[in-house]
């Protein structure tokens, strides 16, 4: 199966095979925000996917190294 490169692109594989990823909904339109709300969408979150979905959308690179 072929992986989705747009998933991709918007996540990050550490080490262990966790997938992190960018809070959605923060690209613009901050500036009315309190900063600790504004900074509070610049932190990553872990994503928690099944692995058969993580297979499916990230290839074999998000398997566990065992």
């Amino acid at each position: 199966m072929k992986t989705n490169k747009a998933f991709t692109k918007r996540i990050k594989i550490t080490k262990n095979g966790k997938l992190i990823a960018r809070k959605p909904g923060q690209n613009h339109f901050n500036a009315k925000e309190g900063r600790s709300t504004q900074m509070d969408g610049n932190r990553s979150q872990q994503l928690t996917v099944s692995p058969k979905v993580s297979q499916m959308y990230v290839g074999t690179a998000s398997k566990n190294k065992n």
